[in-house]
């Protein structure tokens, strides 16, 4: 008999539209289900137990909710039940957890706090740790404690937890008796600050946080457990340039596949991009709970006939808290995740030695990254690009602390190039430009042109000009890059644009940038609104080195003694 979160993964897969299930929970489900198939192997070194999730699944039912006009016990819906059996049934070879963090988001009034509850109860007491810090944390003293106020409803509603347990209401403190863990409230306003070494933290609407403090300072506290974890639960927002917008494209990145997060366990509920807000048979993409009642289906429906009536800001809390949707543009993004994916392959520099190339160089304001990329234009006439960066050792550690991106990870993988000591904040161009060289030798690279960003680059212009080629400096304009930036967008769209899928930090860059357009609609590539830390250079570098291939392909001379070399050797014949 199949286990109920895999069973609705396979349900929700085999049949979307049966099963009213939104794009990104379908891809929740298919990571699942995906996971399954390559579970403990040396590439994926997890495993599920059936047992562990069916355990955590048996006790969420046996709890009794005391909301209402009489108690009941609790039923959860499938799409909950694969949510927190998912969260507690994959587990590293050592035993302990696989996730360490959790992303869940859903509109408003759709149990997300009454989950963190139960999986704050059952850690503080049945995960074998003993005296542990739980925590229930947001930004207002009032949000924390909703938290902290399901595990306490829980409790009190059950003879046999309520001998397990210590409630002091004064203290905001539960106290597992048996294990000695604790659970307590924390905000901004209540003690919450750097240091805290918590097994389980439930972070509250994320969309409130101006920034991304409170999440570094519970997750950065938990790195020395063998088993902890940090649930983030919200509603989606208004604010484009948040913590929240940034934490859900990131977890947007490793559903579709961009990014590679093993210890992070995501699901997002919200209408799909072309979805029609008006009809009902959408809402339950968002509202999976509210919609499982009458009630529910008639609040939604007289919400959505105040928000058509009124329009303005009735009609954007409507789409955001109600449908769980971000209000802006998606033409605005440059390229779509899921098809930036598909373009991924296994090839590498060295499927392309001897191969002529564009070479793209994106110069940083002194501490950042900078990239360098090549593009070699394949037989078929389209691109493979491939990119790499540099960044001092100073202020890469400034960014692990401050950032959501895995910059260490990136290091360890050989994405990034680390330089210097900790107390180095600049990058080093000359030692750039000499793994420039050393690259073009080891690879037998023959280089047809290198353009770069002017920003920054008078210190190593004798450098370019040494590599013996033509050299762009390109004008950081809509109006210059239009071609350059149109054409690789269309070149993802048509799946024709290719790129080494390991290269997670390129395919990061990719998914993080944003059009912009002049008066004149011409289009150039930015952040996007809200991810303020993430890093586009590798992107700029390739709009560099495609934008020189545009304006000089049609100038580049064939070397005709080189092109008849090949030809004679491969009819086998001898000059």
């Amino acid at each position: 008999m199949m286990d109920r979160v895999t069973e609705h993964a396979t349900r929700v897969v085999a049949d979307p539209h049966a099963e009213n299930a939104g794009r990104l929970h379908v891809l929740a489900c298919k990571r699942h289900l995906k996971d399954l198939e390559r579970q403990g192997s040396s590439e994926f070194p997890y495993v599920w137990d059936e047992k562990a999730s069916d355990r955590v699944l048996r006790y969420s039912e046996t709890l009794t909710v005391l909301e209402g006009s009489k108690p009941r016990p609790v039923k959860l819906l499938d799409c909950q039940a694969f949510d927190v059996g998912a969260t507690f049934g994959w587990k590293k070879l050592d035993g302990n957890r696989r996730f360490r963090r959790r992303y869940k988001s859903v509109a408003r009034q759709n149990g997300k706090t009454f989950e963190n509850g139960i999986i704050g109860s059952y850690i503080s007491n049945f995960s074998g740790y003993k005296y542990g810090k739980l925590f229930t944390v947001a930004t207002k003293q009032a949000q924390a404690k909703l938290a902290w106020d399901e595990i306490a409803k829980f409790i009190r509603a059950d003879k046999d937890l309520s001998e397990l347990f210590r409630i002091q209401d004064y203290k905001l403190m539960i106290t597992a008796l048996q294990t000695f863990c604790t659970i307590e409230a924390l905000s901004k306003e209540r003690s919450l600050d750097d240091g805290f070494r918590s097994i389980f933290a439930s972070v509250d609407e994320i969309h409130q946080h101006p920034d991304n403090s409170i999440y570094k300072a519970i997750y950065n506290g938990q790195r020395s457990l063998p088993e902890a974890l940090v649930s983030m639960i919200t509603t989606r927002g208004k604010k484009l340039n948040s913590f929240c917008k940034e934490m859900d494209d990131y977890c947007i990145s490793i559903l579709s596949g961009v990014a590679t997060a093993e210890d992070f366990f995501i699901d997002i509920y919200c209408l799909d991009e072309h979805d029609d807000i008006w009809n009902p048979e959408n809402w339950i993409k968002a509202n999976p709970f509210l919609c499982s009642t009458s009630h529910g289906r008639e609040t939604i429906a007289r919400d959505a006939q105040t928000a058509k009536d009124m329009g303005g800001a009735d009609l954007r809390d409507f789409i955001t808290k109600g449908l769980n949707m971000w209000v802006t543009s998606s033409d605005d993004a440059f390229v779509d995740a899921e098809k930036f994916a598909r373009c991924g392959s296994d090839r590498d520099l060295e499927h392309f030695r001897g191969r002529q190339c564009y070479v793209g160089l994106d110069l940083s304001a002194g501490g950042d990254l900078t990239t360098i990329a090549l593009e070699f234009i394949k037989d078929d006439g389209s691109p493979y690009f491939w990119s790499h960066s540099f960044m001092p050792r100073g202020r890469l550690d400034e960014h692990i602390a401050s950032d959501l991106e895995p910059y260490d990870v990136w290091e360890a993988e050989g994405l990034i190039t680390v330089t210097g000591g900790e107390m180095d904040f600049k990058n080093d161009y000359k030692f750039i430009m000499k793994t420039l060289r050393d690259l073009i030798a080891e690879y037998e690279i023959k280089p047809l042109g290198i353009a770069y960003d002017p920003h920054n680059a008078d210190g190593i212009l004798s450098d370019l000009e040494g590599f013996g080629v033509p050299l762009m400096m390109i004008t950081q304009s809509a109006r210059f890059l239009n071609d350059a930036t149109v054409d690789i967008r269309l070149l993802v769209k048509s799946e024709k644009f290719e790129y080494d899928r390991r290269n997670e930090l390129m395919a990061k860059s990719f998914i993080d940038a944003a059009v912009i357009r002049n008066s004149f609609d011409e289009e150039k590539v930015d952040k996007k609104p809200g991810a303020r830390t993430s890093r586009i250079d590798p992107v700029d570098a390739c709009v560099d080195a495609h934008t020189m291939y545009l304006k000089t392909r049609e100038t580049v001379k064939v070397d005709v003694e080189s092109e008849l070399a090949k030809y004679l050797q491969m009819m086998n014949w001898k000059r």
